[in-house]
């Protein structure tokens, strides 16, 4: 994205800040790069982040940013409210991660927990801000992409708190955490910038790619290898292996009954599944959702899923997804692996890593959240 902001914007750009994961091949010229922890955030992000707010403090009302946003922002740029250390928020963002909370609640505590997100780095800068934002959550929502460091924030301290409350991780958070989110729910600390809030008058935000974009796209060159293609949905959600028995039923309707489409059939769908950790296995929410449909189509007649993070990256594993067909669990068991056990422990990358069917694509420098394939030749 920056270097195509760079080769677009040419000499009317003054200069810039990248904060990425993996340092790429190729790096814009005139801006600094710097590299930081994802999905935990680091003290590189915080450094990074510091230093994009000193940089848009420095501006004047007559200059203009062009802030270009994917996800992992809310890993990657961590800045934490006054009272709050690094470590706070990582113990809290781990808690939420292994708890089953969605990218949305996820997103309103740590908005809450943030001098950067939640729509306060464009309270930091008098200038005038356009973001290009590319989408990584269901439903486009500005406010939860990155945590929407450009977006008012319509989300409370209160409903974080009941976010917490709800997943029961309340007690488990650190005391600094609990005591600001306390402060907040006094009133004795400020909220995120609200809607209507004079400042967003200057900010622009703009989504430029997103999963139903990327869902279009794989339909059409499934087509063109003679599918026919359905893009059931582009915000799937739930927890994984269940999600993965749904992909499951519907490859066995396409097989027994040729609804929603008749072979040979390609069903898209786009989103973001959850899981929550019980087990101490290996594993990402797509290679979740495969083997739970694994073990729905096992038996099936020439039936194929797949799943992959668009970034290249599914969970804290060093592959995208995988891919498994209707001899998939039969294969494992030939093996000595029980599936069924290895799903319960979140431990679905044993699987794959046993028999095959990993997909690596290796980072691919954007994030358009989930895509999952039922093939059936």
């Amino acid at each position: 994205m920056a270097i195509a902001v760079e080769r677009i914007v040419g000499p009317f750009l003054q200069g810039g800040l990248v904060v990425t994961t993996d340092k790429p091949a190729r790096c814009p010229k005139s801006m600094m790069v710097r590299e930081a922890g994802h999905p935990l955030p680091d003290y590189r992000g915080q450094k990074a982040a510091h230093e994009i707010l000193q940089l848009v403090d420095s501006l004047t009302a007559q200059d203009l940013i062009l802030f270009v946003l994917s996800g992992g922002a809310s890993s990657l740029l961590s800045a934490p409210s006054p009272g709050l250390t690094l470590q706070n928020k990582r113990e809290t963002t781990r808690a939420l991660l292994r708890c089953g909370a969605t990218i949305r609640e996820i997103n309103i505590v740590r908005k809450h927990m943030s001098a950067i997100k939640g729509g306060r780095l464009a309270a930091a800068t008098p200038a005038t801000i356009y973001a290009l934002i590319l989408s990584d959550v269901p439903g486009d929502d500005l406010s939860t992409i990155g945590s929407g460091p450009t977006a008012p924030d319509p989300t409370t301290y209160e409903e974080a708190f009941a976010i917490l409350r709800r997943y029961r991780i309340w007690t488990a958070l650190p005391r600094a955490v609990r005591h600001h989110f306390q402060r907040g729910l006094a009133g004795t600390i400020p909220e995120t910038p609200k809607p209507n809030t004079p400042i967003f008058r200057r900010v622009h935000n703009c989504i430029i790619g997103n999963n139903v974009q990327a869902a279009s796209a794989i339909s059409r060159q499934a087509r063109r290898l003679g599918y026919r293609s359905l893009i059931l949905t582009s915000q799937l959600t739930g927890e994984a292996k269940e999600v993965g028995k749904v992909l499951g039923s519907i490859g066995k309707d396409i097989d027994r009954i040729g609804r929603p489409i008749s072979r040979p059939a390609c069903i898209i769908l786009g989103g973001e599944p959850t899981v929550t950790v019980h087990g101490s296995g290996k594993g990402g929410r797509a290679q979740e959702v495969v083997l739970g449909a694994a073990l729905a189509i096992a038996s099936q007649r020439k039936l194929w899923v797949a799943g992959l993070g668009t970034d290249g990256r599914d969970g804290p594993t060093d592959v995208a997804g995988a891919v498994a067909n209707d001899r998939f669990v039969a294969q494992c068991r030939a093996k000595g692996l029980d599936p069924h056990r290895l799903l319960a422990m979140h431990a679905s990358y044993a699987c794959f890593q046993a028999v095959g069917g990993h997909i690596r694509t290796g980072p691919t420098g954007t994030n358009v959240n989930d895509v999952y394939l039922i093939l059936a030749p």
